[in-house]
């Protein structure tokens, strides 16, 4: 057996690998990935607190599923657009972006977000 038919554990999408990404959509979909999970995170640990303190309402037991739609919506929705930004800054610049830095990207899109949801911001617009 030779040395290229073997998988490596840089061969799975989406984990941080010690190459640099060079292209756009290799910047983008780590950006995005990171962003989609870091989001589903925290909305599946804000859907269980909800669970949790509605349990025994008539209608807030599935305010939860709503809680979780918007997990994936949101970073579904201005997540790709986002990330998009961000990748196409580094690409027209000619850097090149270190994985760790794309988790840092994609997490960080998460914060602000649940920053601005925190401040209600855009509720005094």
């Amino acid at each position: 057996m030779s040395d290229d038919s073997k998988t490596s554990d840089t061969d799975v999408p989406g984990y941080i690998t010690s190459q640099s990404l060079t292209t756009f959509p290799e910047m983008w979909y780590q950006i995005f990935l990171w962003a989609l999970l870091s989001s589903f995170f925290v909305h599946v640990v804000a859907a269980g607190i909800a669970f949790l303190t509605l349990r025994k309402h008539v209608y807030g037991k599935f305010f939860p599923i709503f809680i979780l739609v918007m997990g994936v919506l949101s970073p579904l929705t201005s997540g790709v657009v986002s990330s998009a930004a961000v990748a196409f800054v580094y690409r027209a610049s000619n850097y090149q972006m270190a994985p760790l830095y794309a988790l840092l990207w994609g997490v960080g899109q998460t914060v602000v977000s649940a920053c601005i949801g925190f401040t209600r911001i855009l509720a005094t617009l």
